[in-house]
Protein backbone atom coordinates (compact mmCIF):
# COMPACT_ATOMS: atom_id res chain seq x y z
CA UNK A 1 0.00 0.00 0.00
CA UNK A 2 1.74 3.15 -1.18
CA UNK A 3 -1.06 5.62 -0.36
CA UNK A 4 -2.63 5.68 3.09
CA UNK A 5 -6.36 6.44 2.91
CA UNK A 6 -7.22 9.53 4.95
CA UNK A 7 -10.26 11.80 5.16
CA UNK A 8 -9.72 15.57 5.08
CA UNK A 9 -12.00 17.79 7.12
CA UNK A 10 -12.83 20.34 4.46
CA UNK A 11 -14.40 22.61 7.05
CA UNK A 12 -10.92 23.21 8.51
CA UNK A 13 -9.83 25.61 5.78
CA UNK A 14 -10.04 26.50 2.11
CA UNK A 15 -8.93 24.36 -0.80
CA UNK A 16 -6.95 26.06 -3.57
CA UNK A 17 -7.96 24.90 -7.05
CA UNK A 18 -5.87 25.85 -10.07
CA UNK A 19 -7.01 24.98 -13.57
CA UNK A 20 -9.80 25.30 -16.10
CA UNK A 21 -12.18 23.40 -18.30
CA UNK A 22 -14.34 20.42 -17.45
CA UNK A 23 -11.56 18.74 -15.45
CA UNK A 24 -11.39 21.65 -13.03
CA UNK A 25 -15.18 21.93 -12.86
CA UNK A 26 -15.47 18.22 -12.01
CA UNK A 27 -13.10 18.73 -9.08
CA UNK A 28 -15.02 21.86 -8.13
CA UNK A 29 -18.31 19.94 -7.96
CA UNK A 30 -16.72 17.15 -5.92
CA UNK A 31 -15.21 19.57 -3.41
CA UNK A 32 -18.48 21.46 -3.05
CA UNK A 33 -20.39 18.23 -2.42
CA UNK A 34 -18.04 17.63 0.53
CA UNK A 35 -18.69 21.12 1.96
CA UNK A 36 -15.42 22.77 0.98
CA UNK A 37 -14.76 26.47 0.51
CA UNK A 38 -12.64 27.02 -2.59
CA UNK A 39 -10.19 29.57 -3.95
CA UNK A 40 -10.28 29.02 -7.69
CA UNK A 41 -7.52 30.33 -9.91
CA UNK A 42 -8.97 30.01 -13.40
CA UNK A 43 -6.19 29.55 -15.97
CA UNK A 44 -8.29 30.33 -19.05
CA UNK A 45 -10.30 33.26 -17.69
CA UNK A 46 -13.60 31.34 -17.83
CA UNK A 47 -14.78 31.11 -14.24
CA UNK A 48 -18.45 30.58 -15.11
CA UNK A 49 -20.32 28.96 -12.18
CA UNK A 50 -23.49 28.21 -14.11
CA UNK A 51 -25.35 25.18 -12.84
CA UNK A 52 -24.31 25.65 -9.22
CA UNK A 53 -26.76 26.61 -6.52
CA UNK A 54 -26.56 30.02 -4.91
CA UNK A 55 -25.23 28.44 -1.71
CA UNK A 56 -22.48 26.61 -3.62
CA UNK A 57 -21.48 29.73 -5.56
CA UNK A 58 -21.08 31.55 -2.26
CA UNK A 59 -18.37 29.06 -1.24
CA UNK A 60 -16.29 29.66 -4.40
CA UNK A 61 -13.96 32.66 -4.62
CA UNK A 62 -12.66 33.35 -8.12
CA UNK A 63 -9.13 34.57 -7.48
CA UNK A 64 -7.42 37.32 -9.47
CA UNK A 65 -3.73 37.58 -10.20
CA UNK A 66 -1.27 35.12 -11.64
CA UNK A 67 -2.12 31.47 -10.87
CA UNK A 68 1.62 30.82 -10.52
CA UNK A 69 1.54 33.14 -7.49
CA UNK A 70 -1.43 31.37 -5.93
CA UNK A 71 -1.90 32.20 -2.25
CA UNK A 72 -1.60 28.94 -0.30
CA UNK A 73 -1.72 30.51 3.16
CA UNK A 74 -4.12 28.66 5.42
CA UNK A 75 -5.01 26.20 2.66
CA UNK A 76 -5.57 22.57 3.64
CA UNK A 77 -4.89 21.31 0.11
CA UNK A 78 -3.88 22.36 -3.40
CA UNK A 79 -5.47 20.76 -6.42
CA UNK A 80 -4.41 21.25 -10.03
CA UNK A 81 -6.73 20.11 -12.81
CA UNK A 82 -6.18 21.35 -16.33
CA UNK A 83 -3.42 23.65 -15.05
CA UNK A 84 -0.89 22.76 -17.76
CA UNK A 85 2.72 23.81 -17.16
CA UNK A 86 1.76 25.63 -13.96
CA UNK A 87 1.17 22.38 -12.11
CA UNK A 88 4.79 21.35 -11.48
CA UNK A 89 6.06 24.62 -9.90
CA UNK A 90 2.85 24.99 -7.89
CA UNK A 91 3.21 21.44 -6.59
CA UNK A 92 6.81 22.17 -5.52
CA UNK A 93 5.64 25.31 -3.74
CA UNK A 94 2.90 23.40 -1.91
CA UNK A 95 5.29 20.66 -0.78
CA UNK A 96 7.74 23.29 0.53
CA UNK A 97 4.93 24.76 2.64
CA UNK A 98 3.71 21.36 3.83
CA UNK A 99 0.41 21.69 1.97
CA UNK A 100 -0.97 18.41 0.51
CA UNK A 101 -1.13 18.61 -3.28
CA UNK A 102 -2.87 16.66 -6.02
CA UNK A 103 -2.04 17.18 -9.69
CA UNK A 104 -4.56 15.38 -11.83
CA UNK A 105 -3.02 12.38 -13.63
CA UNK A 106 0.47 13.31 -12.39
CA UNK A 107 1.59 11.01 -9.57
CA UNK A 108 5.12 12.44 -9.58
CA UNK A 109 3.88 15.87 -8.49
CA UNK A 110 1.17 14.66 -6.07
CA UNK A 111 1.34 13.92 -2.36
CA UNK A 112 -2.22 12.54 -2.34
CA UNK A 113 -4.61 11.11 -4.91
CA UNK A 114 -8.36 11.06 -5.34
CA UNK A 115 -10.10 7.73 -4.80
CA UNK A 116 -13.31 6.57 -6.37
CA UNK A 117 -16.03 7.42 -3.85
CA UNK A 118 -19.26 5.83 -2.69
CA UNK A 119 -21.15 8.54 -0.81
CA UNK A 120 -23.85 7.55 1.70
CA UNK A 121 -23.87 10.66 3.84
CA UNK A 122 -22.09 9.82 7.10
CA UNK A 123 -20.73 6.65 5.48
CA UNK A 124 -18.15 7.21 2.75
CA UNK A 125 -16.22 4.44 1.00
CA UNK A 126 -13.01 5.32 -0.84
CA UNK A 127 -11.51 2.96 -3.43
CA UNK A 128 -8.00 3.50 -4.70
CA UNK A 129 -5.59 1.69 -7.01
CA UNK A 130 -2.53 3.80 -6.21
CA UNK A 131 -3.33 5.94 -9.21
CA UNK A 132 -2.55 3.05 -11.57
CA UNK A 133 -6.05 2.37 -12.87
CA UNK A 134 -8.95 4.76 -12.20
CA UNK A 135 -11.17 2.58 -14.42
CA UNK A 136 -10.66 -0.42 -12.11
CA UNK A 137 -11.46 1.79 -9.13
CA UNK A 138 -14.68 2.91 -10.79
CA UNK A 139 -15.68 -0.69 -11.49
CA UNK A 140 -15.10 -1.62 -7.85
CA UNK A 141 -17.14 1.40 -6.83
CA UNK A 142 -20.02 0.21 -9.02
CA UNK A 143 -19.94 -3.17 -7.28
CA UNK A 144 -19.99 -1.56 -3.85
CA UNK A 145 -22.82 0.79 -4.92
CA UNK A 146 -25.02 -2.24 -5.60
CA UNK A 147 -24.25 -3.82 -2.22
CA UNK A 148 -24.26 -0.86 0.15
CA UNK A 149 -27.70 0.12 1.47
CA UNK A 150 -28.84 3.55 0.37
CA UNK A 151 -29.68 4.50 3.99
CA UNK A 152 -26.54 3.17 5.66
CA UNK A 153 -25.55 6.78 6.28
CA UNK A 154 -28.81 7.32 8.16
CA UNK A 155 -27.95 4.35 10.37
CA UNK A 156 -24.51 5.80 11.11
CA UNK A 157 -26.12 9.16 11.92
CA UNK A 158 -28.60 7.50 14.30
CA UNK A 159 -25.78 5.73 16.14
CA UNK A 160 -23.82 8.98 16.24
CA UNK A 161 -26.70 10.72 18.02
CA UNK A 162 -27.02 7.94 20.61
CA UNK A 163 -23.34 7.15 21.06
CA UNK A 164 -22.65 9.48 23.99
CA UNK A 165 -25.86 8.63 25.94
CA UNK A 166 -25.18 4.90 25.57
CA UNK A 167 -21.54 5.33 26.56
CA UNK A 168 -22.75 6.73 29.86
CA UNK A 169 -25.22 3.87 30.35
CA UNK A 170 -22.83 1.07 29.28
CA UNK A 171 -19.38 1.86 30.68
CA UNK A 172 -17.78 -1.45 29.59
CA UNK A 173 -16.37 -1.09 26.08
CA UNK A 174 -16.83 -4.78 24.98
CA UNK A 175 -20.43 -4.75 26.13
CA UNK A 176 -21.04 -1.40 24.47
CA UNK A 177 -19.63 -2.76 21.20
CA UNK A 178 -21.94 -5.77 21.47
CA UNK A 179 -24.87 -3.42 22.05
CA UNK A 180 -24.22 -1.54 18.80
CA UNK A 181 -23.69 -4.80 16.92
CA UNK A 182 -27.14 -5.91 18.01
CA UNK A 183 -28.59 -2.55 16.98
CA UNK A 184 -26.99 -2.63 13.54
CA UNK A 185 -27.75 -6.30 12.83
CA UNK A 186 -31.20 -6.42 14.38
CA UNK A 187 -34.67 -4.94 13.87
CA UNK A 188 -33.55 -1.42 14.75
CA UNK A 189 -30.95 -1.33 12.00
CA UNK A 190 -33.39 -2.96 9.58
CA UNK A 191 -35.96 -0.28 10.35
CA UNK A 192 -33.51 2.50 9.46
CA UNK A 193 -32.46 0.82 6.21
CA UNK A 194 -36.12 0.48 5.24
CA UNK A 195 -36.73 4.19 5.77
CA UNK A 196 -38.42 3.93 9.18
CA UNK A 197 -35.97 6.02 11.19
CA UNK A 198 -38.67 7.31 13.55
CA UNK A 199 -39.62 3.74 14.47
CA UNK A 200 -35.95 2.92 15.04
CA UNK A 201 -35.59 5.91 17.40
CA UNK A 202 -38.62 4.74 19.37
CA UNK A 203 -37.19 1.21 19.65
CA UNK A 204 -33.90 2.58 20.97
CA UNK A 205 -35.76 4.70 23.52
CA UNK A 206 -37.73 1.63 24.63
CA UNK A 207 -34.58 -0.27 25.69
CA UNK A 208 -34.76 0.03 29.47
CA UNK A 209 -31.57 -1.92 30.22
CA UNK A 210 -28.98 -1.47 27.42
CA UNK A 211 -26.53 -3.86 29.09
CA UNK A 212 -29.11 -6.63 29.22
CA UNK A 213 -29.98 -5.92 25.59
CA UNK A 214 -26.32 -6.21 24.66
CA UNK A 215 -26.08 -9.58 26.42
CA UNK A 216 -29.08 -10.83 24.47
CA UNK A 217 -31.62 -10.55 27.24
CA UNK A 218 -34.93 -8.99 26.24
CA UNK A 219 -35.59 -6.07 28.54
CA UNK A 220 -38.32 -4.66 26.38
CA UNK A 221 -40.68 -6.14 23.85
CA UNK A 222 -38.78 -6.92 20.67
CA UNK A 223 -40.78 -5.68 17.71
CA UNK A 224 -40.92 -8.02 14.75
CA UNK A 225 -41.50 -6.93 11.21
CA UNK A 226 -42.96 -8.40 8.03
CA UNK A 227 -41.62 -7.50 4.61
CA UNK A 228 -43.62 -8.40 1.52
CA UNK A 229 -41.04 -9.01 -1.18
CA UNK A 230 -41.61 -9.32 -4.90
CA UNK A 231 -39.37 -12.07 -6.24
CA UNK A 232 -39.92 -11.11 -9.86
CA UNK A 233 -40.63 -13.60 -12.65
CA UNK A 234 -37.79 -16.00 -11.87
CA UNK A 235 -34.40 -14.63 -12.85
CA UNK A 236 -32.49 -14.00 -9.58
CA UNK A 237 -30.57 -11.15 -11.22
CA UNK A 238 -33.85 -9.24 -11.46
CA UNK A 239 -34.27 -9.10 -7.69
CA UNK A 240 -33.99 -5.56 -6.40
CA UNK A 241 -31.14 -4.72 -4.04
CA UNK A 242 -33.72 -4.05 -1.35
CA UNK A 243 -35.23 -7.50 -1.90
CA UNK A 244 -31.83 -9.16 -1.55
CA UNK A 245 -31.22 -7.28 1.67
CA UNK A 246 -34.56 -8.40 3.08
CA UNK A 247 -33.80 -12.03 2.23
CA UNK A 248 -30.40 -11.77 3.91
CA UNK A 249 -31.88 -10.17 7.05
CA UNK A 250 -34.85 -12.53 7.43
CA UNK A 251 -35.34 -14.93 10.32
CA UNK A 252 -38.11 -16.76 8.44
CA UNK A 253 -39.28 -16.69 4.82
CA UNK A 254 -42.77 -17.73 3.73
CA UNK A 255 -42.56 -18.36 0.00
CA UNK A 256 -44.80 -19.20 -2.92
CA UNK A 257 -44.34 -22.39 -4.92
CA UNK A 258 -43.67 -20.34 -8.07
CA UNK A 259 -40.54 -18.75 -6.59
CA UNK A 260 -37.57 -20.24 -8.41
CA UNK A 261 -34.90 -22.31 -6.58
CA UNK A 262 -32.25 -19.81 -7.70
CA UNK A 263 -34.05 -17.06 -5.80
CA UNK A 264 -34.51 -19.25 -2.73
CA UNK A 265 -30.73 -19.68 -2.75
CA UNK A 266 -30.45 -15.96 -2.01
CA UNK A 267 -32.09 -16.44 1.40
CA UNK A 268 -29.82 -16.35 4.43
CA UNK A 269 -28.63 -19.90 5.12
CA UNK A 270 -29.86 -20.12 8.69
CA UNK A 271 -33.29 -18.59 8.02
CA UNK A 272 -36.33 -20.84 8.29
CA UNK A 273 -38.10 -21.49 4.98
CA UNK A 274 -41.82 -22.19 4.93
CA UNK A 275 -43.64 -23.00 1.65
CA UNK A 276 -47.14 -21.51 1.70
CA UNK A 277 -48.13 -21.32 -1.96
CA UNK A 278 -50.06 -23.69 -4.15
CA UNK A 279 -49.97 -24.90 -7.74
CA UNK A 280 -52.87 -25.51 -10.09
CA UNK A 281 -54.88 -28.52 -8.98
CA UNK A 282 -53.14 -28.73 -5.59
CA UNK A 283 -54.59 -27.36 -2.35
CA UNK A 284 -52.73 -24.70 -0.41
CA UNK A 285 -52.95 -23.74 3.24
CA UNK A 286 -55.25 -20.80 2.45
CA UNK A 287 -54.83 -17.06 2.73
CA UNK A 288 -56.16 -16.82 6.28
CA UNK A 289 -53.58 -19.34 7.46
CA UNK A 290 -50.80 -17.41 5.70
CA UNK A 291 -51.93 -14.18 7.36
CA UNK A 292 -51.87 -15.90 10.75
CA UNK A 293 -48.34 -17.23 10.19
CA UNK A 294 -47.07 -13.75 9.28
CA UNK A 295 -48.69 -12.14 12.31
CA UNK A 296 -47.43 -14.81 14.72
CA UNK A 297 -43.88 -14.53 13.39
CA UNK A 298 -43.83 -10.75 13.87
CA UNK A 299 -45.40 -10.94 17.31
CA UNK A 300 -42.64 -13.38 18.27
CA UNK A 301 -40.09 -10.68 17.40
CA UNK A 302 -38.97 -12.25 14.13
CA UNK A 303 -38.06 -10.54 10.88
CA UNK A 304 -40.37 -12.31 8.47
CA UNK A 305 -40.42 -12.14 4.69
CA UNK A 306 -43.42 -13.01 2.57
CA UNK A 307 -41.74 -13.89 -0.73
CA UNK A 308 -44.09 -13.74 -3.71
CA UNK A 309 -43.57 -14.35 -7.40
CA UNK A 310 -43.70 -11.21 -9.52
CA UNK A 311 -44.94 -8.17 -7.60
CA UNK A 312 -46.83 -8.46 -4.27
CA UNK A 313 -49.57 -6.11 -5.45
CA UNK A 314 -50.15 -7.57 -8.94
CA UNK A 315 -52.46 -10.56 -8.43
CA UNK A 316 -50.33 -11.57 -5.46
CA UNK A 317 -52.93 -10.91 -2.73
CA UNK A 318 -50.45 -8.57 -1.09
CA UNK A 319 -53.22 -6.12 -0.34
CA UNK A 320 -55.06 -8.70 1.76
CA UNK A 321 -51.91 -9.51 3.70
CA UNK A 322 -51.14 -5.86 4.35
CA UNK A 323 -54.68 -5.32 5.61
CA UNK A 324 -54.38 -8.29 7.99
CA UNK A 325 -51.02 -7.04 9.29
CA UNK A 326 -52.38 -3.54 9.74
CA UNK A 327 -55.41 -4.81 11.66
CA UNK A 328 -53.12 -6.83 13.92
CA UNK A 329 -50.88 -3.84 14.61
CA UNK A 330 -47.88 -5.51 13.02
CA UNK A 331 -45.08 -3.45 11.48
CA UNK A 332 -44.68 -4.14 7.74
CA UNK A 333 -43.14 -2.86 4.52
CA UNK A 334 -43.42 -3.76 0.84
CA UNK A 335 -40.61 -4.31 -1.65
CA UNK A 336 -41.88 -4.24 -5.25
CA UNK A 337 -40.82 -6.82 -7.80
CA UNK A 338 -40.81 -7.03 -11.58
CA UNK A 339 -44.18 -8.40 -12.60
CA UNK A 340 -44.23 -11.35 -15.00
CA UNK A 341 -45.98 -9.24 -17.62
CA UNK A 342 -43.06 -6.83 -17.73
CA UNK A 343 -40.59 -9.70 -17.63
CA UNK A 344 -42.24 -11.23 -20.71
CA UNK A 345 -42.28 -7.88 -22.47
CA UNK A 346 -38.55 -7.36 -21.89
CA UNK A 347 -37.38 -10.88 -22.72
CA UNK A 348 -39.43 -11.35 -25.87
CA UNK A 349 -39.42 -7.70 -26.99
CA UNK A 350 -43.16 -7.19 -26.72
CA UNK A 351 -43.85 -3.45 -26.48
CA UNK A 352 -46.97 -3.42 -24.31
CA UNK A 353 -47.70 0.07 -25.62
CA UNK A 354 -46.89 1.33 -29.09
CA UNK A 355 -47.51 4.75 -30.52
CA UNK A 356 -50.69 4.90 -32.63
CA UNK A 357 -51.27 1.14 -32.17
CA UNK A 358 -51.60 0.36 -28.44
CA UNK A 359 -52.54 3.22 -26.14
CA UNK A 360 -53.91 1.26 -23.17
CA UNK A 361 -53.03 -1.86 -21.16
CA UNK A 362 -55.37 -4.05 -19.14
CA UNK A 363 -54.02 -6.61 -16.68
CA UNK A 364 -56.38 -9.36 -15.56
CA UNK A 365 -56.28 -12.82 -14.06
CA UNK A 366 -58.10 -15.92 -15.31
CA UNK A 367 -56.87 -18.72 -13.07
CA UNK A 368 -59.86 -20.93 -13.91
CA UNK A 369 -62.52 -21.00 -16.59
CA UNK A 370 -65.04 -19.60 -14.10
CA UNK A 371 -62.73 -16.59 -13.60
CA UNK A 372 -62.65 -15.95 -17.33
CA UNK A 373 -66.42 -16.32 -17.62
CA UNK A 374 -66.85 -13.57 -15.03
CA UNK A 375 -64.84 -11.04 -17.08
CA UNK A 376 -66.70 -8.34 -18.98
CA UNK A 377 -65.01 -9.00 -22.33
CA UNK A 378 -67.01 -6.27 -24.03
CA UNK A 379 -64.75 -3.74 -22.27
CA UNK A 380 -61.67 -5.32 -23.89
CA UNK A 381 -62.51 -5.17 -27.57
CA UNK A 382 -60.67 -1.92 -28.35
CA UNK A 383 -58.00 -2.87 -30.89
CA UNK A 384 -55.73 -0.20 -29.40
CA UNK A 385 -55.77 -2.02 -26.06
CA UNK A 386 -53.20 -4.63 -25.03
CA UNK A 387 -54.67 -7.30 -22.75
CA UNK A 388 -52.27 -9.15 -20.44
CA UNK A 389 -53.75 -12.26 -18.82
CA UNK A 390 -52.07 -13.78 -15.77
CA UNK A 391 -52.55 -17.47 -14.93
CA UNK A 392 -54.58 -17.91 -18.11
CA UNK A 393 -53.35 -21.24 -19.49
CA UNK A 394 -56.20 -23.38 -18.17
CA UNK A 395 -58.81 -20.78 -19.09
CA UNK A 396 -57.36 -20.04 -22.56
CA UNK A 397 -60.40 -21.44 -24.47
CA UNK A 398 -62.75 -19.33 -22.38
CA UNK A 399 -60.55 -16.25 -22.83
CA UNK A 400 -60.58 -16.74 -26.60
CA UNK A 401 -64.32 -17.38 -26.74
CA UNK A 402 -65.12 -14.39 -24.56
CA UNK A 403 -63.09 -11.98 -26.68
CA UNK A 404 -64.39 -13.36 -29.98
CA UNK A 405 -67.99 -13.23 -28.80
CA UNK A 406 -67.48 -9.63 -27.65
CA UNK A 407 -66.20 -8.67 -31.11
CA UNK A 408 -62.40 -8.86 -30.98
CA UNK A 409 -60.98 -9.96 -34.32
CA UNK A 410 -59.94 -13.63 -34.54
CA UNK A 411 -56.80 -12.42 -36.36
CA UNK A 412 -55.65 -10.38 -33.36
CA UNK A 413 -52.01 -11.29 -32.64
CA UNK A 414 -51.49 -13.17 -29.37
CA UNK A 415 -48.52 -14.60 -27.53
CA UNK A 416 -48.14 -17.23 -24.84
CA UNK A 417 -44.96 -16.59 -22.85
CA UNK A 418 -44.04 -19.30 -20.39
CA UNK A 419 -41.55 -19.28 -17.50
CA UNK A 420 -40.38 -15.82 -18.51
CA UNK A 421 -36.79 -14.73 -17.70
CA UNK A 422 -35.85 -18.29 -16.74
CA UNK A 423 -33.42 -20.46 -18.72
CA UNK A 424 -36.27 -22.66 -19.98
CA UNK A 425 -38.52 -19.78 -21.11
CA UNK A 426 -40.68 -20.45 -24.15
CA UNK A 427 -42.92 -18.45 -26.45
CA UNK A 428 -45.66 -19.36 -28.87
CA UNK A 429 -47.26 -16.69 -31.07
CA UNK A 430 -50.18 -16.68 -33.44
CA UNK A 431 -53.72 -15.34 -33.59
CA UNK A 432 -56.55 -15.15 -31.09
CA UNK A 433 -58.45 -17.89 -32.90
CA UNK A 434 -55.58 -20.31 -32.18
CA UNK A 435 -54.96 -19.34 -28.55
CA UNK A 436 -55.68 -22.78 -26.97
CA UNK A 437 -53.40 -24.46 -29.51
CA UNK A 438 -50.62 -21.97 -28.71
CA UNK A 439 -50.91 -22.79 -25.01
CA UNK A 440 -50.37 -26.45 -25.88
CA UNK A 441 -47.09 -25.56 -27.62
CA UNK A 442 -45.33 -24.46 -24.42
CA UNK A 443 -44.25 -27.09 -21.92
CA UNK A 444 -46.21 -25.95 -18.90
CA UNK A 445 -46.44 -22.75 -16.95
CA UNK A 446 -46.49 -20.37 -15.36
CA UNK A 447 -47.35 -18.35 -18.44
CA UNK A 448 -48.54 -14.90 -19.46
CA UNK A 449 -50.98 -14.35 -22.31
CA UNK A 450 -50.53 -11.12 -24.25
CA UNK A 451 -53.31 -10.19 -26.65
CA UNK A 452 -53.07 -7.26 -29.05
CA UNK A 453 -51.38 -5.89 -32.14
CA UNK A 454 -48.17 -5.27 -30.17
CA UNK A 455 -47.40 -8.99 -30.28
CA UNK A 456 -46.67 -8.55 -34.01
CA UNK A 457 -43.65 -6.46 -32.98
CA UNK A 458 -42.23 -9.18 -30.73
CA UNK A 459 -39.06 -11.14 -31.43
CA UNK A 460 -40.87 -14.54 -31.67
CA UNK A 461 -43.36 -13.09 -34.17
CA UNK A 462 -40.55 -11.68 -36.32
CA UNK A 463 -38.72 -15.01 -36.25
CA UNK A 464 -41.88 -16.85 -37.20
CA UNK A 465 -42.52 -14.51 -40.11
CA UNK A 466 -38.95 -14.97 -41.30
CA UNK A 467 -39.25 -18.75 -41.13
CA UNK A 468 -42.46 -18.65 -43.11
CA UNK A 469 -40.81 -16.45 -45.72
CA UNK A 470 -37.85 -18.83 -46.01
CA UNK A 471 -40.19 -21.81 -46.36
CA UNK A 472 -42.13 -20.03 -49.10
CA UNK A 473 -38.94 -19.36 -51.08
CA UNK A 474 -37.80 -22.95 -50.63
CA UNK A 475 -41.08 -24.29 -51.94
CA UNK A 476 -40.95 -21.87 -54.88
CA UNK A 477 -37.35 -22.96 -55.65
CA UNK A 478 -38.36 -26.61 -55.71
Amino acid sequence: MRFLPVFLDLAAGPVVLVGAGEMARAKLRLLLSAGATIRWYVTDGDGDLAGLSEADRARVTSMTGEPAEADLSGAIALMCAGAGDLAAPLAAKARALGVPVNVMDELAHSTFIFPAIVDRGDVVVAIGTGGSSPVVARRVREMIETLLPARIGDLAALIGRWRSPMKARIPEFPLRRRFWERVVDGPIGAAVLEGRSDAAEEQLKAIVDPSAYARGSVSAHTEGHVTLVGAGPGDPDLLTIKALRALQDADVVFYDELVSPEILDRIRRDAARVPVGRRIGKPGIGQDAINTLLIEAAQAGQRAVRLKGGDPFVFGRGGEEVEALRDAGVSYSVVPGISAGFGAAAQFEVPLTYRHEALRITFLTAHKAVDAEAVDWSALTDEKMTVVVYMGMTAAPTVRDGLLKAGRSPQTPVGVFARVTRPDAQAAVGTLADLPALVAQVDGGPAILVIGDVVAHSAPWRRQQLQQLVSTYQVAAE
